[in-house]
């Protein structure tokens, strides 16, 4: 399984491997999905959220995406699709 500070910098895929931004992840990879927000990180915010698993977490992330962006996303399923996120299969992480 992917690691959270892996998963939140993945900028994309490999066949089973997942292409990793290493400097971002060494800078940013210990914040919370809160601190992430905050940063202006939202993608990785998303792709902390999501990894978390928890529904709270992903309705902070939806409620505080949509006030700086005047949008009306609801829901995982739309974020997955507007950042490019997914939960995939990795057998191996390569971080750039």
């Amino acid at each position: 399984m992917i690691s959270r500070e892996d998963f939140m910098f993945t900028i994309g895929y490999d066949g089973d491997t997942a292409v990793v931004d290493g400097k971002s992840r060494a800078r940013y990879g210990k914040l919370t999905t809160t601190q992430l927000i905050e940063e202006g990180l939202y993608r990785s915010a998303f792709a902390s959220a999501l990894y978390s698993g928890n529904a709270s977490e992903l309705e902070a992330f939806e409620a505080a995406f949509n006030a700086k962006a005047g949008t009306s996303y609801r829901g995982a399923e739309a974020f997955k699709r507007l950042f490019g996120v997914q939960v995939d299969e990795v057998r191996r992480v390569l971080v750039l």
